[in-house]
């Protein structure tokens, strides 16, 4: 039923079962003067087939597989398949500055980062107490209807709001 946790329990102790184990791989994240750069542990890997590099907005994903070459029966605690890991950039950023590159199983990216400006626009706020006391303006309040209820009152009277009569 499981193949994997009985040949676990067979052998002797080298770490968790590999049914529990995900399949990934690690990464570390670093800022190196301009540029955001990941690395990823992925030794043994073919980089021109067997990894591969996007870019989706602020999401940039790592793909790999590991093949398993058929020799016949025998013992492997190697991981074979597809790998994948998500990171979330700082900010956009256009694909065509990216840059990569794979030596001695470790596979490096780098993303150029400029000087992250907050998103939005910023609204100044005035402090009450540093402003000449005004009249608020009258506000013009609707009925149920839609009607202005300013139109019904009478110069100078604020308008009433209307209750149901019995």
């Amino acid at each position: 039923m499981f193949p994997d946790l009985a040949d676990w329990l067979e052998s002797p102790w080298t770490g968790p079962p590999p049914f529990l184990a995900g399949q990934v791989f690690r990464l570390e994240e670093t800022l190196q003067d301009d540029r955001y750069v990941i690395r990823a542990e992925l030794p043994g890997l073919d980089p021109e087939n067997d990894i591969e590099v996007t870019v989706d907005g602020r999401i940039l994903t790592i793909r790999a597989e590991r093949r398993q070459q058929d020799n016949g029966p025998c013992r492997s605690e190697f991981r074979y398949g597809s790998l994948a890991r998500a990171v979330r950039l700082p900010a956009r950023v256009d694909a065509a500055d990216i840059t990569a590159r794979y030596d001695k199983g470790v596979l490096e990216v780098s993303v150029p980062v400029e000087a992250v400006k907050p998103e939005g626009t910023r609204i100044t706020i005035k402090d009450a107490d540093a402003m000449p006391e005004q009249p608020p303006d009258r506000a013009r309040m609707k009925n149920r209807h839609g009607q202005d209820a300013a139109a019904r009152s009478a110069p100078g009277q604020e308008p009433q709001p209307r209750g149901r009569s019995r």
